[in-house]
């Protein structure tokens, strides 16, 4: 059995559990299957953040994609304040693959019943409402700092990592630090460290520790964790096109307590959604995405964020992945599901819907580069609790036997439904119009004449000499 069959068959159970949802359209009240996902490894290189935030409050976790030479590697992130080492901690990887998984842009598929064999659709349900760190090494030594105007604010390592938070009088000192002490830079790198110098802001600079690092598995560097205050909410984006050759992906999963994150300096375009498309593109559901998101960047003048997912992380409709569970969302940062404990003396208070509570998730996408985006990325919570999901349909004709006199007209209405989503593909994606209908299975209709090759191959017919 491979996973498709597998994934179907779950999908069959959880229906049968749950029973049908009703969809944004009230005619599709019928039940569907959950098909595929857009997720982050489409692209290359792709970066992925967590910032959980309530109020001044940030935990900001950091996925590396860095390949190369763990002993190269070097990760250099301006921060509002000094950090100390309770402030740090080190991720695991999994949890972000679990945000990325449930929040994925997801293709669903729906089957069209028997025209002939009318059944009562059911009854819309109702919706629901909308660490441990490491022990520090000895205390690193370098030489020339303050000639350079670069102070050493603090030191520490937190499992693999050796960490310092570094100011900085200006930005050719800094550089001109880094290099000395053997993290790579590239050409010119104080032009872009110069603002946040400006700004007052912190370095927070880290790289592998070799003996703390496992053998052997130089390829997954887990994610660092940051804990801090501040007013400022905000992302640094302008660093990472040092070393960009092309645009850089970045997938940000913003988890708050109230609801949808904007941002401030830079539109937040929806994805297109709720598109019906071909049958074909349950296989070529990555390439479909990537051409899809290519097209909208390209549409919108590569200076917008694009919005991917916000919903209430209580429930999933439908669902790519299970909601994460609150000690998950611990793990990814949430600091303020604790406030759902009673303390002592205090009665308990029942959660008003099951699951956790009070944790909306936004995934925005962003595709960057040097030029396209010269600000870093500013946000701002808001009470919206809307409900978005990247979400595309595939429907399935019927193709069985039909002897009644709703057969005509429904053959015709899936011809004209299949050439709508002809359309929409080619619009949605810059794809040939002319390739698309090519690989269209169109449904035939009575007029048709049937292929001469079916009877003889079914045995039905015989081959007729004259």
């Amino acid at each position: 059995m491979n996973m498709k069959t597998i994934g179907r068959a779950a999908a069959t159970l959880l229906l049968s559990l749950f029973g049908c949802v009703a969809l944004v359209a009230p005619a599709w009240a019928f039940c569907g299957f959950y098909v595929s996902k857009a997720d982050a490894s489409l692209y290359n290189q792709a970066s992925q953040v967590i910032i959980a935030r309530d109020g001044d409050r940030t935990v900001l976790t950091m996925a590396n994609d860095y390949q190369g030479e763990v002993k190269d590697f070097a990760l250099v992130v301006p921060v509002p304040v000094v950090l100390e080492e309770e402030q740090v901690h080190v991720g695991e990887p999994e949890i972000i693959e679990r945000l990325d998984t449930f929040s994925a842009p997801r293709l669903v598929e729906y089957f069209d019943h028997n025209p002939c064999d009318p059944v009562a659709l059911p009854a819309p349900m109702p919706q629901a409402p909308g660490a441990a760190r490491g022990t520090a090494n000895e205390a690193l030594e370098f030489d020339d700092a303050e000639s350079l105007g670069v102070t050493i604010e603090s030191q520490f390592s937190v499992g693999e990592y050796d960490i310092l938070i570094l100011s900085a009088r200006e930005s050719e000192g800094l550089e001109t630090w880094l290099r000395q002490n053997d993290y790579r830079l590239p050409e010119n790198a104080s032009r872009l460290l110069q603002p946040y110098i400006r700004d007052g802001l912190k370095f927070f600079v880290a790289r592998v520790n070799l003996e703390e690092f496992e053998d052997g598995d130089f390829q997954r560097l887990r994610p660092l964790m940051m804990a801090y205050e501040s007013s400022r909410f905000m992302l640094p984006i302008r660093l990472g096109t040092m070393n960009a050759t092309e645009a850089q992906d970045l997938i940000v999963y913003l988890l708050s307590p109230r609801g949808q994150v904007e941002l401030t300096n830079y539109r937040t375009v929806r994805i297109p959604s709720d598109e019906e498309l071909p049958e074909f593109v349950e296989d070529e559901f990555g390439d479909f995405y990537k051409a899809m998101f290519t097209h909208s960047y390209d549409r919108e003048g590569k200076r917008a964020a694009f919005l991917e997912y916000a919903w209430d992380m209580a429930w999933c409709d439908p669902c790519a992945a299970n909601p994460l569970t609150p000690e998950e969302l611990r793990q990814a940062g949430v600091f303020w599901l604790n406030n759902l404990r009673p303390q002592p003396g205090q009665p308990r208070r029942l959660p008003a819907q099951p699951g956790p509570q009070n944790v909306f998730i936004t995934r925005l996408h962003v595709r960057y580069t040097r030029d396209r985006f010269p600000e870093d990325l500013r946000f701002q919570q808001t009470a919206n609790r809307e409900n978005f999901q990247g979400r595309y349909i595939i429907r399935r004709p019927y193709r069985g036997e039909m002897e009644c006199a709703a057969a005509d007209p429904y053959r015709q209405q899936v011809r004209d439904r299949q050439a709508r989503e002809a359309e929409t593909l080619a619009s949605l994606t810059g794809w040939r119009l002319s390739d698309i209908r090519r690989k269209i299975d169109t449904l035939p209709t009575p007029e048709d004449p049937r292929p001469w090759w079916q009877d003889l191959w079914s045995g039905r017919g015989r081959l007729n000499p004259g």
